[in-house]
């Protein structure tokens, strides 16, 4: 049997023209639709010709390019109305949206999927039917923009147990519960995007039954202090806030119906920790594909730094790692597709595509020598944004210990 195959045979993907031809090496893409590709041919235009030539500088300055907000979410992102005529858009898109943000900038990414994946999630699980006919649509159209606020200045890992944001019930004068009040205090830190958001979802434990509750609180509500948090070395144009909750009241209308115990935030965080996943292995791919721009470009010994074995060892580990992050979180998108959200799955993912970008934006750094410790590259701001996607939406060790109950059916967390 003849092993050679005619032009005729060779199969319309491998002829037509690919957004990811250097970081996509088993061709993930072929997965998305024509339409699909179009949306994100846009989006990367976008971010080549508006964002990137803005990101050295904001990046240095620890700012946000706020006039880039409008322009991304006039790109019509969260449900194109070209793949929406006959239901939400396919998952594989959303991923490879996040894909391509992360591949520019992992503050752009993270910027967008405070609203697109935290903030909607935490409708699209905890409101009510009825909220997310009120609500849902004006979160997809970024006329009602919130943030995901859980974590706290004492508890991150184990919020759990040591969420200690209260929410105190007020009972109306009426005989329904409609007109009662919650008053909030506490604290909330390391929140993205606090400052530009209509609402904040906050999560507080109920004085009443020490269970956990969410509730939408305008961000400026009396009683509702933001302190942006200074000093950061890693996404710094994602402007992080402290909040302080001191005697906030929020009516029952805004708590969220579907939050009655932190067995529902758990099944937010299940569904939200892919989307780090993506981010992770976008990161690797913006990096990898800077440092391989540079070494090709660049001259040492009368010779491009690509022609030497030891640099081109690295760019295959580098491709290596890409590729096996991407391969990854596509299959975990494809069980998702179908219904099957486990915590052992998003934590998997994550925790080994946080593993592998550490190891990917450290070998870019390498091979671009000196200059890798400067903005000029994209490789320096890769390297230190790494570190913060390392450590949120769960660190490497809490991943682990949810992947490791679920291999032997025992806890092995703090008690």
């Amino acid at each position: 049997m003849s092993v050679e195959t005619s032009a005729e045979a060779v199969p319309d993907s491998v002829e037509r023209e690919r957004l990811y031809s250097v970081c996509d090496y088993y061709d993930a893409e072929s997965l998305l639709t024509d339409g699909e590709r179009r949306v994100l041919g846009r989006l990367r235009e976008f971010l080549d010709t508006q964002a990137r030539p803005l990101l050295a500088d904001y990046w240095e300055r620890g700012e946000f390019p706020d006039q880039l907000a409008r322009p991304l979410i006039e790109l019509d992102l969260m449900e194109p109305a070209e793949l929406t005529a006959d239901g939400p858009a396919r998952g594989i898109y959303q991923g490879f949206r996040i894909f391509e943000l992360a591949r520019t900038d992992a503050s752009l990414a993270t910027y967008f999927t405070a609203q697109a994946g935290l903030f909607r999630t935490a409708i699209r699980v905890g409101a009510s039917e009825e909220q997310q006919r009120e609500w849902m649509p004006k979160v997809i159209d970024f006329s009602l923009k919130g943030v995901f606020s859980l974590t706290e200045p004492e508890s991150g890992s184990d919020i759990a147990g040591g969420l200690s944001t209260t929410a105190r019930r007020e009972r109306g004068s009426g005989s329904g519960p409609e007109g009662d009040t919650w008053v909030l205090d506490g604290a909330k830190r390391w929140i993205g995007g606090a400052a530009t958001a209509d609402v904040l979802a906050v999560f507080a434990r109920d004085t009443a039954d020490g269970q956990v509750k969410a509730f939408l609180v305008d961000r400026e509500a009396e009683g509702v202090t933001l302190e942006k948090i200074r000093g950061k070395t890693a996404l710094r144009m994602m402007q992080n806030a402290h909040i302080t909750l001191d005697g906030v009241r929020v009516p029952e209308a805004r708590r969220l119906h579907n939050v009655n115990s932190f067995r529902d935030v758990a099944a937010m965080l299940r569904a939200m920790r892919s989307d780090v996943a993506w981010i992770a292995t976008g990161i690797q791919a913006g990096a990898f594909e800077a440092a391989l721009r540079y070494v090709t470009e660049r001259q040492q010994f009368g010779r491009p730094l690509g022609s030497f074995q030891l640099v081109q060892e690295k760019l295959a580990r580098m491709l290596g790692n890409v590729t096996s992050s991407l391969s990854l979180v596509v299959r975990l998108n494809d069980q998702q597709g179908k219904g099957i959200y486990r915590d052992q799955d998003s934590a998997l993912a994550k925790m080994q595509t946080s593993l592998l970008m550490r190891e990917t934006v450290a070998l870019a750094r390498e091979v671009v020598g000196g200059n890798g410790i400067t903005l000029d590259t994209d490789v320096a701001r890769f390297h230190a944004d790494a570190e913060a996607v390392y450590s949120y939406e769960g660190t490497h060790e809490i991943n682990a210990l949810i992947v490791g109950r679920a291999l032997t059916g025992e806890s092995a967390f703090a008690r």
